[in-house]
């Protein structure tokens, strides 16, 4: 041990290029952000500062709708830890069991994730296409009409309609990590309790889901943060519109850096997405804490 600590300039020298890269890929960009969003600068050109003023703005201003976009976050977040993860759990216990072609099904249910996210928005464009989409073809063809609709241009429907793909897509993910944790139980954990007259319904609810938990809990600081940072989808369907109606937080950030200019508010909306996933993060953590306590 005294031999290990005497060796601490090695130690720092092997640590130094992860070091090195943590702090240029994450905390110098984090840095840049925070420093950016205390001015009013267009990109280029001399910065005026500004203290707080953009903050202030983003959460008073009704121009720049924050606060819907951020609403569209939550709920997205909501219905990923509502619907998605309930569904990707089912899915895991019920191929948990060893049921046959369960390689193929994994398979299945995986590849959403691994498709282009681009891809898979072209994808569902054609699905959502008011004239020859598979859906309204599907309503015509069963004699709801009436039902049908611009699913991607209309207001009340386009929300809606971007959340669906974007839930679908990351059920798979989910599915294989609480997969792996259902697979990690001991088998003499569920034959004791199976020879005790347990049912298949009580094995995982004071077996599997108690053992799982940590899984659990990564699962849902994924699919919150995931949701928060949510981007690629909603641009490629709808980017944004129409009228703000999908617009997230990371949406409405390059539309503030890239088409209206304003440099210093799209920073600021960056940072805010960085303490909201930090901080649901901790919450996340803390929750769990106390249920196991």
């Amino acid at each position: 041990m005294k031999k290990l600590y005497s060796n601490k300039f090695h130690i720092l020298i092997f640590l130094l290029p992860a070091l090195i890269l943590f702090c240029g890929v994450l905390i110098a960009p984090i840095g840049a952000s925070a420093y950016f969003s205390l001015f009013d600068w267009k990109g280029i050109g001399p910065k005026t500062f500004i203290g707080l003023a953009n903050y202030k703005e983003l959460f008073t201003s009704n121009s720049i709708g924050f606060m819907k976009a951020l609403r569209n976050s939550l709920l997205l977040a909501a219905l990923s830890v509502g619907l998605q993860l309930p569904l990707a759990l089912a899915l895991a216990l019920a191929l948990g069991k060893k049921i046959k072609g369960e390689r193929a099904f994994l398979s299945v249910y995986f590849m959403p994730v691994l498709i282009s996210t681009v891809v898979i928005g072209q994808l569902w464009l054609k699905i959502y296409n008011p004239d020859y989409g598979i859906l309204n073809v599907f309503l015509r063809a069963v004699g709801l009409e009436n039902w049908t609709r611009i699913w991607l241009g209309t207001k009340q429907t386009a929300l809606g309609a971007v959340l669906v793909p974007t839930l679908w897509q990351y059920v798979g993910y989910h599915m294989l990590l609480l997969y792996a944790g259902v697979k990690s139980v001991p088998p003499e954990l569920r034959e004791a309790a199976m020879l005790d007259g347990a049912s298949d319904g009580q094995v995982n609810r004071y077996i599997v889901l108690p053992y799982i938990k940590p899984i659990i809990r990564i699962s849902v600081i994924f699919a919150v943060t995931g949701s928060l940072k949510s981007f690629d989808l909603i641009y490629v369907l709808t980017n944004g519109g129409p009228m703000h109606a999908t617009e997230v937080p990371s949406t409405l950030m390059i539309s503030m850096l890239f088409l209206r200019n304003r440099y210093g508010m799209g920073s600021t909306i960056a940072v805010l997405l960085i303490f909201l996933c930090f901080g649901f993060a901790l919450l996340i953590n803390v929750m769990f804490k106390e249920s196991e306590e």
